[in-house]
């Protein structure tokens, strides 16, 4: 054996330390996440059963309060007589705080008392589903898809609930032959090409059932695409075993969109499982929902996306809260989903934006909040037009606690920016435009010669200065507190909002400056 065929044999093989399905412990196992005290001595065959999951879900008031701390308030909502239904998995539950009432995922998952109290425009089938309902379960609103909902039972349930008129309830629950019902439709439907299968959570069936669903869809000539919806993975991560992903890869092409809504969610086990399904050749998807007091923070959200690409997730849609019952303390202003797209769009990767939509309310389909749909905005109602034509609005609510900048991790640890303020930036007088960092230094990136680029008279800004290709005499970056006035620059001079010197004859001006912006 020669020298280098040994060194070959001897050669630890190489980790990427940057994949967060492979984060080790501090006892160089696969990373854990954090177990409630009383699982603690649950031995791991059974906490890594998504059966055993299942069977050990938290639903009363003794068994929520061995987990965490009550208010007063979560006593309330726990003790509802008509509350919608509570059930969390041991996995999901030992993640939350339990002495922070704020915590995010305690929030979707804890009832609180003002679940029951009515809003203006409240709906109990806010996306009109019944109406668009052709069979039990079967919704048709869009031309070439279809919704099937294939049962009413989810891992765990979320307070916001869009479906919780029949979500949780067992009585309401659909059997095979409503699901042979459903496939009939299908097969009678030649201009469907894109079935989505929801619930309640579809992923919570027992394994035969659910491949018989999926084969009965993949057996229809005309159906292009398998969609599956589910929130499984982030309660439940559990249930992504070899299995599962196997079974799932005999039905391509077929996508799943997840639901995470806040980066505390997305766990180690939560990374193998996605880890899983993306080798099973999946692509993963993620749809939030834009929730006060959990994620209405454009510094949270842009940690969420950050973190779902990282586990190859892309986020595909951020959702106005709708206007279903119990809702009503989680509805956030439109303008706060503007104001958080405006800052991830041009600060963040363009395939880490999710596109931000209202779910019409009277089952007009998904509207996207931007120019061309949103109509008019007021102080109290939100008017949009859908792809059909068709005009809905939108209530916004009464009263938004606005989010505590100054309690939130994520807003008092915000990612720097230096020179990189945007349009903000520039209108405060921040700087005139922004310069690529080390511009100056040729020697910053390492190089020995200067490229052509790095000649200063080559650097202005787009659209000034350059003439027939050739570039004029460069323009100064003025930093806030500076002036410039007939070639000098007083030291410490300052100037109030609209106070500047006008600039020289024949620079831009100010105006001049916001049409090339």
């Amino acid at each position: 054996m020669t020298e280098h065929e040994s060194s070959a044999i001897t050669e630890t093989p190489w980790v990427n330390p940057r994949d967060p399905a492979l984060a080790l412990g501090a006892d160089g196992l696969p990373a854990r996440s954090r177990r409630a005290p009383q699982w603690v001595d649950v031995p791991d065959e059974k906490w890594n059963d998504w059966r055993w999951q299942l069977s050990n879900r938290v639903n009363t008031l003794d068994e929520v309060g061995q987990v965490l701390n009550l208010t007063d308030e979560e006593r309330e909502g726990l003790t509802a007589d008509d509350k919608f239904r509570v059930d969390i998995t041991p996995y999901f539950a030992s993640l939350i705080d339990p002495d922070d009432p704020n915590d995010p995922i305690r929030r979707q998952v804890i009832p609180l008392g003002r679940e029951h109290e009515a809003f203006t425009a409240m709906m109990e089938d806010s996306l009109a589903e019944d109406r668009h309902s052709p069979v039990p379960g079967l919704v048709h609103r869009y031309p070439d898809r279809v919704l099937m909902l294939v049962t009413t039972q989810c891992a765990s349930y979320c307070r916001y609930c869009t479906r919780s008129r029949i979500v949780g309830d067992p009585t309401q629950n659909f059997n095979r032959r409503e699901h042979e019902a459903q496939l009939e439709y299908l097969r009678r439907t030649p201009q469907v090409r894109d079935v989505l299968i929801s619930g309640g959570d579809g992923l919570t069936l027992a394994p035969k059932l659910l491949e018989s669903i999926i084969r009965g869809i993949r057996e229809i000539p005309h159906i292009e695409i398998i969609r599956i919806g589910s929130r499984v993975p982030v309660f439940l991560p559990q249930r992504v075993d070899d299995e599962l992903c196997e079974m799932l890869a005999r039905y391509h092409p077929l996508w799943i969109n997840l639901h995470f809504n806040h980066p505390n969610e997305i766990t180690p086990e939560v990374s193998r499982a996605v880890d899983k399904l993306s080798r099973a050749g999946i692509p993963i998807g993620n749809q939030s929902v834009l929730l006060a007091g959990v994620n209405d923070c454009v510094h949270i959200q842009r940690a969420l996306v950050h973190k779902l690409v990282e586990n190859r997730i892309r986020p595909y849609y951020l959702y106005q809260c709708d206007l279903v019952e119990g809702s009503g303390h989680f509805r956030t202003p439109v303008g706060k989903g503007l104001e958080i797209m405006e800052g991830l769009r041009g600060h963040t990767s363009g395939y880490a934006i999710p596109t931000y939509v209202i779910d019409a309310p009277g089952g007009g389909g998904k509207i996207p909040v931007m120019p061309n749909y949103l109509i008019s905005y007021s102080d109290h109602k939100v008017v949009l037009r859908n792809y059909e034509g068709y005009i809905t609005t939108y209530e916004e609510p009464e009263t938004y606690q606005k989010h505590d900048q100054a309690t939130c991790a994520y807003c008092q640890h915000e990612r720097p920016e230096p020179g990189q303020s945007g349009v903000l930036g520039l209108l405060e007088g921040e700087r005139m435009w922004i310069e690529p960092k080390g511009f100056e230094d040729i020697h910053s990136r390492g190089n020995t010669q200067a490229h052509r680029l790095q000649d200063p008279s080559k650097w202005v800004p787009f659209g000034v200065g350059a003439i027939e290709g050739r570039a004029g005499r460069p323009l100064p970056v003025l930093e806030a507190g500076t002036a410039e006035t007939n070639g000098t620059k007083p030291r410490g001079a300052t100037y109030g909002p609209g106070e500047e010197p006008r600039p020289r004859e024949g620079e831009p001006t100010a105006s001049a400056h916001g049409e090339l912006l």
